[in-house]
């Protein structure tokens, strides 16, 4: 076992390091600007089975140590996912990279069909959007509450035949019964945190800077508070995480794993420094070499 391989519910990755879907295109793209196959897993952008244009702009907007978005995740169905994506990231795949592609949709029944769709594809895991808003319980995110998340969970864990990874919202009072029941629902591993609601305004214009009002805040202004999330969830389930929020160095990087994470994700980070993903690699091996680490995996949850 190399220094940095770890495992997700059986998969094996050359190391911990991965984009947070929404942030990385597809992934194939992104082989343009930099070497992919260092990457422990690719994540792509949400998709659903039919093309969403996502809401009006303008929709990102830059904020004190983050960013705010409201994409309204975008993409253009699974369909051209599988025709155009998947198959360009078997190269990287064939040669040891995981792809996990991530799930939209605004009802159970679209969630089910994407998975369903993606069963018989080349890829190695799937992750549940359950920020998704639920569109027949009035626009509330499916993880806001925990009986419609372990439901949510459980109907696509019975048709889903890859590794079922659940990204939590932390717009919620309580994560850990998110989690646990997530985890009861049958999810082989948890992704959190995805963005915190919030929003700027113009005061020239004396009007909300995005045109949905609020977006969803990243960036390293979030990961005190997605650290904390990580270690509460870490106490309460047995499936492995993956810490997301904030992360810019390979130092971040290496709290969230003290934290109890067995992965990481990174997002914001890259649109300020495409070499940012590489450099949280390098940084994570040259600590462990420093520190007679033999595999990253002994200073998990070690607070």
């Amino acid at each position: 076992m190399s220094r940095l391989e770890v495992s997700l519910a059986g998969v094996k990755l050359r190391n911990p390091v991965m984009p947070a879907s929404g942030t990385f295109g597809s992934g194939y793209e992104m082989s343009e600007v930099m070497n992919i196959h260092r990457l422990g897993a690719v994540v792509t952008k949400g998709v659903s089975m039919e093309p969403w244009l996502g809401n009006p702009t303008p929709r990102v907007a830059e904020t004190t140590s983050g960013m705010l978005n409201s994409i309204g995740l975008q993409n253009s169905g699974i369909e051209e996912l599988i025709k155009i994506d998947i198959k360009s990231l078997q190269e990287y795949r064939q040669k040891g990279g995981v792809v996990i592609v991530n799930l939209a949709g605004h009802t159970i029944q679209e969630y089910i069909q994407v998975a369903e769709r993606l069963n018989s594809e080349s890829i190695d895991m799937m992750e549940l959007n359950i920020s998704c808003p639920n569109v027949k319980e009035g626009g509330a995110a499916f993880g806001t509450d925990p009986s419609v998340a372990e439901k949510v969970v459980r109907e696509v864990k019975k048709v889903c035949t890859k590794p079922l990874i659940v990204k939590l919202t932390p717009n919620v009072t309580d994560i850990v019964s998110i989690a646990k029941a997530v985890e009861a629902g049958g999810a082989d591993v948890i992704s959190l945190i995805n963005t915190l609601m919030g929003a700027r305004i113009d005061i020239e214009k004396r009007q909300f800077v995005l045109a949905k009002k609020y977006g969803g805040l990243s960036g390293p202004a979030i990961k005190p508070v997605a650290l904390r999330m990580v270690h509460q969830v870490a106490q309460n389930v047995k499936v492995p995480i993956i810490g997301l929020g904030g992360i810019i160095t390979a130092e971040d990087a290496i709290e969230f794993i003290m934290a109890g994470a067995t992965a990481v994700a990174v997002g914001t980070a890259t649109f300020n420094n495409v070499n940012a993903l590489e450099n949280i690699i390098d940084g994570i091996n040259t600590w462990c070499e420093n520190h007679n680490i033999g595999n990253i995996m002994e200073i998990k949850g070690v607070v």
